[in-house]
């Protein structure tokens, strides 16, 4: 029988925690603060009054996650979908937004839009750390100048729930954007808070294969013979598309990239197992996502950034359709299996997901719970050697790098 999960401490400890930093935003005791550990990504530590304090379980994306979590369960579907009214194709009208994007740059133009015409605050997201390139902070961005400074994947921990606070106080709506376990921590938490649920005015979130430890952003910097102490400045995708990992180094300006398909295959060694093990790569619980149209990308070029966005609820959609009769946005509807086609990555761990979960569950080990998602049926739609292969590769991983076991290394160590 799998551990129960008491605490946030237990949610930790058993590699289940997502890293969004909601725990922080929620508590109201100064008792957790963020560190990110090089090897683990940003992960709490508590004071001891958290051990028997069950408040923050309720909103933790490493507990349960619910697909419907944002819309209800009568709002319409697509299978593996989740959540979806209308899915377009395209980009950011402005050309430098797009540019400046890691696909299309309509999430950067729908932030700008917000501020500039539905008067909203400020967007809350996470952007470049000025003192280290290849960190994280959360930011407040308020002018185009600042949504496009902060344009671009950052593959690196990022903990944007943490600014949650600046929402519940601004004098008005805001937009947030961040990875869908993020954006999912934060819809959780506006169900319990009327202040964030009156000021959360958009919320927006990507498609994401996961997020890989600082570990692997230094990694990849040893790979090019970069050393980390002299980089001056770091992308990891944008200024085209797919766009490359670019560092900028030395005292006059150096520069090495590699290309993003080999840059990610990389860096994806690097996800802790919570992002192994998560079906809402496409995020479901958000009023709209967005991700890559890679069926429409040409491998032998470069090229301008297309987005694939999947409109979720019925804000997202009256906001979007705003966007598209102001001229932000160049978009045209297409079809679900524009998705299948471009996604078949994430929606092919999804698919494995079930299996995954019930062969951890019954080695003991504590898993997220997933409601909504159709897992079960997905699994079904699998191969019996498909099926096989995942459940007796969980059991062999689970066994090599000691799931089985606590992972108490983090407790009060990290970098920040």
């Amino acid at each position: 029988m799998a551990v129960k999960l008491r605490s946030m401490r237990d949610v930790v400890e058993w590699r289940l925690c997502a890293g969004c930093g909601a725990c922080f935003a929620a508590c109201d005791r100064d008792a957790v603060r963020l560190v990110n550990g090089v090897d683990e990504g940003i992960r709490p530590v508590f004071d001891p009054v958290c051990d028997s304090c069950s408040t923050c379980l309720g909103i933790c994306p490493g507990v349960r996650v619910d697909a419907f979590a944002a819309v209800g369960v009568d709002a319409p579907k697509e299978p593996e979908l989740g959540p979806v009214l209308e899915i377009w194709e395209g980009y950011a009208a402005d050309p430098e937004i797009r540019h400046q994007g890691s696909s299309g740059g309509v999430l950067s133009a729908l932030a700008w839009f917000s501020l500039e015409h539905e008067k909203m605050e400020f967007a809350l997201h996470s952007g470049k750390d000025p003192k280290c390139p290849w960190a994280n902070r959360t930011f407040q961005s308020r002018t185009r100048a600042e949504v496009l400074a902060r344009a671009g994947s950052r593959y690196a921990p990022a903990s944007p729930c943490d600014g949650l606070d600046a929402i519940r106080k601004s004098a008005g709506p805001c937009v947030f954007i961040g990875k869908p376990c993020d954006a999912a921590a934060a819809i959780a938490l506006r169900k319990q808070e009327a202040a964030l649920d009156r000021n959360l005015g958009l919320v927006l979130t990507f498609f994401c294969a996961g997020t890989p430890s600082t570990q692997g952003t230094l990694a990849e910097l040893e790979h090019l013979g970069v050393r980390a102490s002299e980089v001056k400045s770091l992308r990891y995708r944008g200024q085209g598309w797919p766009g490359r990992f670019l560092a900028c180094f030395g005292a006059d300006g150096q520069e090495r990239s590699s290309p993003y398909s080999e840059c990610w295959g990389r860096l994806a060694k690097f996800t802790p197992l919570r992002c192994r093990l998560c079906p809402h790569g496409l995020g479901q619980i958000a009023d709209i996502s967005c991700g890559d149209a890679w069926e429409s990308y040409r491998s032998d070029r470069e090229g301008e950034g297309l987005s694939l966005v999947l409109v979720r609820t019925e804000r997202g959609r009256e906001i979007l359709h705003r966007a598209l009769a102001g001229g932000a946005l160049a978009l045209r509807q297409v079809r679900a299996d524009a998705v299948r086609a471009a996604q078949g990555n994430l929606l092919q761990r999804q698919r494995e997901l079930f299996g995954r979960l019930a062969a951890l569950r019954a080695a003991g080990i504590p898993t997220t719970t997933y409601v909504n998602f159709g897992l079960r049926a997905s699994w079904a739609g699998i191969s019996l050697s498909r099926k096989a292969k995942s459940i007796l590769g969980t059991w062999r991983r689970a066994f090599v790098r000691q799931w089985w076991r606590r992972n108490a290394s983090n407790r009060g160590r990290g970098e920040s």
